[in-house]
């Protein structure tokens, strides 16, 4: 398909820069299976969905990835920062590099000392790869004392589009990462999640909702604007996924019995939907993956997704088109700007109701 039908005006200043609070305050387009649109609040989840439902949430944690150092060849030195996006081993990471013209294979780069534990006073690395304004960082430190290195150093890596407006703040330390986050590993926040509080997740338990959680290390590709002019000639990022054994049980025990399965998130379906890929109901997985889900795809266990509002052109509008249908999702968005929705990362949300279901 070609990309620019997936393209739509977006006035810049309906672009959130800070969350709204309380996180469940924020406003939530309902997009039916009809194509019907409703403006409601995150809160009204309690009363849209029904005791049994099943609401699917990537528990995955951002680690503070935006790292700033200085470069060593000889007596030379200068300034480059780095976010890192996706972790090759136990010592060894690609980063997106700025300006990576300052960067050759063989270069030393340490970064800056903030922590109280002497052994991470300094952290080095080497560049071992330098391509496309990406590079391979091979550290000194490895596992989880190369962890706790990076924690002490980084800062959040707020995605391009808030970062290119304001500079990261404290807050963004806790406005960036979801209440539910447990594993390490993201460098970016599964964004549908930052909607939720402790309270409301009380709340849709008592109600009889069943949560379950999986984990996708959500990685900086997401924000990477597509090159290609049709949707066959994009090679898509992929990331590490896991849904545990008891997760699927718990998962397809619910379905069978007639409960919706709502993902929270396009990063919770996308791993749910790569899960079923294989046999065609969902199993369990731990594994990369690169699924492109675009209008046509089959999907075998997602009914409901809870997301927010996504740039044009991007393979994620792409796959809120392709659960919703095309022209339903031009319409929706073409309402939400009307309505003063705010959208991207720290944004309003949605709740969309398959199309073919």
């Amino acid at each position: 398909m070609k990309v620019d039908l997936f393209d739509f005006d977006l006035p810049e200043d309906r672009i959130a820069l800070h969350p709204v609070s309380p996180r469940d305050s924020a406003k939530m387009l309902v997009v039916g299976a009809d194509g019907s649109l409703s403006d409601r609040v995150v809160t009204d989840l309690e009363n849209i969905l029904r005791s049994g439902d099943v609401l699917v949430v990537n528990d995955t944690r951002v680690i503070p990835a935006e790292l700033k150092g200085l470069r060593h060849r000889d007596e030379y030195v200068a300034s480059v920062s780095f976010n890192l996006h996706k972790r090759v081993d136990g010592h060894t990471w690609l980063a997106f590099a700025r300006p990576a013209k300052r960067l050759k294979v063989g270069d030393r780069v340490v970064f800056g000392a903030t922590s109280e534990v002497c052994m991470l006073d300094e952290l080095f690395a080497t560049v071992e790869a330098v391509e496309d304004g990406q590079v391979t960082l091979a550290f000194d430190f490895s596992d989880a004392t190369l962890d706790e290195a990076i924690k002490a150093r980084g800062a959040m890596p707020l995605p391009p589009y808030i970062g290119a407006k304001r500079k990261i703040e404290e807050r963004d330390k806790s406005d960036y990462q979801t209440v539910y986050a447990e594993h390490d590993g993201a460098v970016a926040a599964p964004t549908a999640g930052l909607h939720f509080t402790p309270e409301l997740l009380e709340r849709l338990e008592a109600k009889g909702i069943q949560i379950e959680r999986v984990t996708l290390h959500v990685g900086a590709g997401t924000f990477l604007p597509m090159k290609a002019d049709d949707t066959e000639d994009h090679t898509m990022h992929s990331e590490w996924g896991v849904v545990s054994p008891e997760t699927v049980e718990r998962i397809n025990a619910a379905k069978s019995a007639g409960a919706r399965i709502v993902a929270v998130g396009t990063t919770s379906l996308r791993l749910l939907e790569s899960a079923a890929r294989r046999a065609g109901i969902l199993e369990p997985f731990a594994d990369e993956t690169d699924i492109f889900i675009t209008p046509g795809f089959t999907f075998r266990v997602v009914d409901v997704l809870m997301t927010n509002f996504h740039l044009p052109r991007s393979t994620l509008f792409m796959l809120v088109s392709s659960f919703c249908g095309l022209e339903t999702m031009h319409k929706a968005y073409k309402h939400a700007i009307d309505a003063n929705y705010r959208f991207y990362s720290y944004g309003d949300s949605s709740l969309l109701f398959r199309a073919d279901r």
